[in-house]
C-alpha cells in the first residue's frame, strides 16, 4: 500500500496525516488558530512541496510552503499573493492553490477572494495577477456567493499548459486556451435556479461549486452546481445534467477518480436551505458510467442521523492504486476510503470545522 500524505485545512489550523505501511498517524495543528482554506501538494519535482493558504485574524492571509512534508515552514518576506495598487482592492483569502500539470512544471495557480486568479512560475514562492481575467468585461457583474466572491477552483489540462478552466462563485465557469491572454464564459446548459424564470440559463453568473476533470478523457469535466450535477464532454463548452439517481443535486464537492475514466464522486446535501447530508445520511455517491447511474458508498460511515456538511474543497482523491478517497466535514470528522471508496475508516473526530482536504502519494 502506497505511502500517502493527507492534509486537512480547518478553521483553526492545518492537520497532516501520514499513511506508512498501511497505518495512519495524524499531527497538528500547524498554523494554530489560522483558518486554512487552501492546500496544494506539488509532487512534480524530486521533493514534494506543500503549499498552504493561511488566514490569520491578526496578520491577514498568507501562503506558506514546506519542502520537508510539514516539518518546517517558510513564508516569503513580502506577500506571495498581493493585488496591484491600481486594482483598488486587497487580498481577503486564498481559496485555491493548484499545481499545474507536467507540461508546466513550475507553475502554480492561486484562486482568491475577491474574484482573482494569480499565477506563479516558481512553484508558489511569488505570484502575479492574471490581469486578463481580472479585466474581463463581465467581472464587475459577478455576484458573491454565500462564501464570498472567489475564484475557488482551477483545473488545468494535462495535454496543454495553455488551457485552464476556473470556477467563480458566483460568476460561473471561465476558460482560456491561450495561456490566459483571453477568457470566455463556459456555462451553456448550467442553470442558475436563483434567477427569475426565463433567465435561469445566462451566459455567466451561475453559482458553480466545484469542477473536476476525468482521468482518462481530458475533454470530460464534472461540475457540482448550486442545485445540479453536470458533465461536459467538450472541455466545458456545453454541459448536460447528470443528477438523476442522486438523493439531492445540491452539494459542494465533486472529485474525479485519478485513474478510472467515467468515475467521479459527490457528496449530496439536503438543500441550500438545509445544509446537512441528504436524507441525514453520511454517504458518498459514485458514478462509474459518467453520470448515467449513481451508487451510495457508506460501508464504515456513520449509520445514524448525521449532520456533517462537506464543503467544496473538503473531498479529494489521491493518486494511489487503488485510489484513496477522502473527505472531512463541518463536524470535524475526517474519513478515508483507501479502496476506491468501497469502505471507509474514520481518521479523526472533533477537529475544528474542516475547510479543505488534499492527499497525494509521497
Amino acid at each position: 500500500m502506497s505511502d500517502v500524505l493527507l492534509a486537512a485545512g480547518t478553521r483553526k489550523g492545518l492537520f497532516l496525516g501520514r499513511r506508512t505501511n498501511g497505518a495512519w498517524e495524524l499531527d497538528g495543528p500547524h498554523f494554530n488558530a489560522q483558518a486554512v482554506y487552501s492546500v496544494g501538494i506539488d509532487t512534480r519535482g524530486g521533493t514534494p512541496r506543500v503549499l498552504v493558504g493561511g488566514d490569520s485574524s491578526h496578520w491577514g492571509p498568507s501562503v506558506f510552503r514546506s519542502d520537508d512534508l510539514g516539518k518546517t515552514w517558510q513564508e516569503p518576506d513580502e506577500p506571495a499573493v498581493k493585488y496591484p495598487k491600481d486594482t483598488g482592492t486587497s487580498l481577503e483569502r486564498v481559496w485555491q492553490l493548484h499545481p499545474a500539470g507536467p507540461a508546466a512544471p513550475d507553475v502554480v495557480y492561486a484562486g482568491t477572494e475577491p474574484g482573482g486568479l494569480f499565477r506563479s512560475e516558481d512553484r508558489g514562492v511569488t505570484f502575479e495577477l492574471v490581469r486578463e481575467l481580472w479585466d474581463h468585461p463581465t467581472r464587475e457583474k459577478w455576484e458573491p456567493g454565500g462564501g464570498g466572491l472567489a475564484v475557488h477552483t482551477v483545473v488545468t489540462d494535462p495535454r496543454d499548459a495553455a488551457a485552464v478552466t476556473v470556477a467563480v462563485s458566483a460568476g460561473g465557469v471561465y476558460r482560456t486556451t491561450d495561456g490566459g491572454k483571453s477568457w470566455a464564459p463556459s456555462n451553456s446548459g448550467v442553470q442558475a435556479v436563483f434567477l427569475p424564470e426565463g433567465s435561469q440559463f445566462p451566459e455567466f453568473g451561475q453559482c458553480v461549486h466545484k469542477v473536476s476533470r476525468d482521468a482518462v478523457n481530458p475533454d470530460r469535466l464534472y461540475l457540482q452546481n448550486h442545485w445540479g450535477v453536470y458533465r461536459s464532454d467538450d472541455t466545458g463548452a456545453t454541459w448536460q445534467d447528470i443528477g438523476d439517481g442522486l438523493p439531492s443535486t445540491f452539494g459542494f464537492a465533486v472529485a474525479a477518480h485519478p485513474h478510472q475514466g467515467d468515475t467521479a464522486y459527490v457528496f449530496p446535501i439536503e438543500a441550500d436551505s438545509d445544509r446537512v447530508p441528504a436524507g441525514r445520511r453520511c454517504r458518498v455517491y459514485r458514478t462509474s458510467d459518467a453520470g448515467a447511474t449513481w451508487e451510495p458508498l457508506s460501508r464504515g460511515l456513520p449509520a445514524e442521523d448525521h449532520y456533517g456538511t462537506v464543503l467544496r474543497d473538503a473531498m479529494c482523491v489521491d493518486d494511489a492504486d487503488p485510489a484513496g478517497v477522502y473527505f472531512g466535514n463541518r463536524n470535524g470528522e475526517l474519513f478515508a476510503g483507501s479502496d476506491d471508496g468501497e469502505s471507509w475508516q474514520q481518521l479523526a473526530s472533533h477537529l475544528p470545522d474542516v475547510l479543505c482536504v488534499r492527499a497525494a502519494v509521497i
